[in-house]
């Protein structure tokens, strides 16, 4: 117990910590939706179109978190207008904005002083860097996402099963898509100053997939993704402190690494119990 206690000794241990855990729950309570929904690509698109805004943040001298949200916005409404004006796929608006904006935020960034260090923390994060202002900033957009997913938790079940009953019920389907791109945006930005724009995406949907490996109810999946999330926050802290490990890719490897152990422990689990299930009848008819 001492190699896990001992690395959560120093305060910067802590505050990564409770930041990544903070990250946990807005990813988790967001990915449930991401990952029931197929929106996997625009989840990973999104992490990486944050990334102009957060360098002009830099550049600038203002709120990453401001430019990020900003960034954000701009790109789901870029997809949202290229997918319903043109004849473009939503797929292929969301691969030509995902390039699009990270060679902007790259090109952005290239104009600071300190370039290689900047573009190291925009992407993969500063867990052991979080402060305790982040940390409010970070309960703040954490308790918008979870007080809009309650508010609109119908609309957003609706959507997530069947967008034509959605419209038939009054619910509309539209502004739900419009808030739930919403949330994911402020999910991103509440978690990358963490681990990163890059890694985001393993936290967004890494725990809400295991989950929904072994759960099937929505509210019951957002709960025992947070569970999960928080094991591979922990298991990755402790990791990255002992070996020198970088913090948040650790955090990511742990949370993508759970769903194939979870996936095989239950293919396992299904051969052994149908293996159990076939021995009698097979006993019979010998």
């Amino acid at each position: 117990m001492d190699y896990v206690f001992d690395a959560f000794e120093p305060a910067f241990m802590q505050r990564a910590l409770v930041g990544s855990l903070v990250a946990v729950i807005a990813t988790s309570l967001v990915g449930t939706w991401v990952v029931l929904r197929g929106l996997a690509f625009l989840g990973d698109a999104l992490a990486h179109g944050v990334i102009p805004g957060i360098a002009l943040a830099v550049l600038w001298g203002f709120s990453p978190i401001i430019g990020a949200f900003a960034a954000a916005l701009v790109m789901s409404g870029l997809v949202s207008v290229v997918s319903t004006r043109t004849v473009v796929r939503e797929d292929t608006a969301i691969g030509l904005l995902f390039v699009g904006m990270l060679s902007l935020g790259i090109v952005i960034v290239s104009r600071a002083q300190s370039f290689s260090t900047e573009v190291t923390a925009l992407l993969f994060g500063d867990v052991l860097g979080v402060t305790v202002g982040d940390i409010r900033a970070q309960l703040v957009a954490t308790a918008v996402v979870g007080l809009v997913t309650v508010v609109l938790y119908r609309p957003f079940l609706a959507l997530t099963f069947n967008r034509t009953k959605a419209q038939t019920l009054g619910m509309r389907p539209g502004l739900a898509q419009t808030a739930m791109l919403a949330l994911l945006a402020l999910s991103i930005v509440a978690s990358f100053q963490a681990i990163g724009s890059l890694l985001v995406f393993g936290l967004l949907v890494g725990p809400p997939a295991t989950a929904s490996l072994l759960v099937h109810r929505v509210p019951i999946i957002m709960m025992t993704s947070v569970a999960f999330g928080a094991a591979a926050v922990v298991a990755g802290l402790v990791v990255s402190f002992q070996h020198g490990t970088a913090g948040g890719a650790t955090i990511a490897g742990f949370s993508v690494l759970q769903f194939f152990v979870v996936l095989i422990g239950r293919e396992m689990f299904e051969a052994l119990r149908d293996t159990s299930g076939n021995t009698p009848s097979n006993a019979l008819a010998t």
